[in-house]
């Protein structure tokens, strides 16, 4: 009986034991959370770098058209009268002779009626004018071909017109002066373009040109020949201003009235340079190197000269001119003399009249703000 009981109680203990057992087990799995299962790697494609915006303080640099797909198309004009009337072109039914191509997005130029006096051409792309461009308008007086891209023109082209007065080739790609120019020109118009060479005969027997505009190119002292104005005998106007000159230029016939230099890199005037202009009134030489060494006492005793600039230069006293000038500008040099009175200044003043004298950036006691004096002499 006793044992029996024994057997009771280790059995009860037993089950007890395997109770617990379980239950430890199973309060264990359940704590525990499920990991999860790794993902497959992924191949994924780099993005591509983002393109770095221009500072807003940067302009955007323009690049110039390389072929011809990036011209835009030409723009065709109105419906004509006339029959032969390039499509590009604008033929006004008032003035038969005239021929407006301007601001059409021309590459080339277009077949020229025969009628035409008048050819306006500026503001295309033309980059180059053939020997045949204007075969069937041999009557032409006036071409118009500024501000296209024109690098070669050639030869003979212009010498086919015989009646041709104005040439305006300003802001085109020459390098050189065009050869075999009509002797007929009155006004040649070659400004900022990329002249650096004139030929010794580029100018030869025309007589009738009255103004030669070569401003803003490359010109230096080397490449102007010694004689290249001499044939020009009723020029008026001349411009090189805006050059690389370091001299001033060489036989300029005696007609001139309007000289321009301004921009240059002139030291120095030859003494009797202005001598024989007897219609000389005009003369700019604003942006040189002139010195008071570089300029004789009398250079300027010219007695038709009416207006002349010698400002931003290198002068420190205000150099003797003749009393018939008019206007005198000297800003922007350095000169220091107190200048209390001008009559040292004057070599002949015989007449009544007005100078205006306008002086800055100067010492003693004249203010360095711009500043106008007027005279009057008897």
């Amino acid at each position: 009986m006793a044992s029996q009981q024994m057997r009771e109680m280790t059995m009860k203990a037993g089950l007890g034991y395997c109770s617990l057992l379980v239950l430890l087990l199973t309060t264990d799995v359940l704590g525990q959370r499920a990991r999860p299962r790794p993902k497959p790697p992924t191949t994924r494609k780099p993005s591509p770098p983002v393109p770095k915006r221009p500072s807003p303080s940067t302009p955007k640099k323009e690049l110039e058209p390389q072929e011809p797909t990036d011209f835009p198309p030409p723009i065709l004009g109105p419906p004509s009268s006339f029959a032969d009337c390039p499509r590009e072109c604008f033929c006004p039914p008032s003035y038969p002779n005239a021929l407006y191509c301007e601001n059409r997005n021309l590459r080339k130029v277009p077949i020229i009626p025969f009628r035409t006096h008048y050819l306006y051409l500026q503001n295309n792309y033309i980059d180059s004018v053939s020997a045949d461009s204007f075969n069937n308008a041999t009557d032409l007086k006036w071409i118009n071909l500024g501000n296209n891209r024109v690098r070669s023109i050639d030869k003979q082209v212009f010498e086919k017109l015989p009646n041709l007065l104005y040439l305006y080739m300003e802001r085109n790609q020459l390098k050189e002066v065009p050869s075999d120019l009509p002797t007929s020109l009155e006004q040649l118009r070659l400004s900022r373009n990329q002249i650096s060479k004139v030929a010794p005969g580029a100018f030869s027997k025309m007589e009738h040109l009255v103004l030669l505009d070569l401003h803003h190119n490359k010109i230096s002292d080397s490449n102007l020949g010694k004689n290249v104005f001499k044939d020009l005998k009723n020029l008026i106007q001349l411009n090189l201003a805006h050059n690389i000159l370091r001299k001033m230029p060489p036989n300029i016939p005696n007609s001139i009235f309007q000289l321009f230099l301004d921009r240059n890199n002139i030291e120095d005037i030859p003494e009797n340079y202005f001598k024989d202009f007897s219609n000389l009134a005009f003369v700019r030489l604003n942006y040189n190197q002139l010195s008071d060494k570089g300029l004789p006492k009398m250079v300027f005793n010219v007695s038709t000269l009416l207006d002349l600039h010698l400002a931003h230069n290198q002068l420190s006293t205000v150099p003797l001119f003749n009393g018939h000038l008019e206007h005198l500008h000297l800003n922007n040099n350095n000169i220091e003399s107190k200048l209390q009175r001008p009559a040292g200044t004057f070599l002949i003043y015989q007449y009544q009249y007005t100078l205006s004298l306008s002086v800055s950036k100067v010492g003693g006691h004249i203010s360095n703000s711009s500043c106008v004096w007027k005279f009057k002499y008897k």
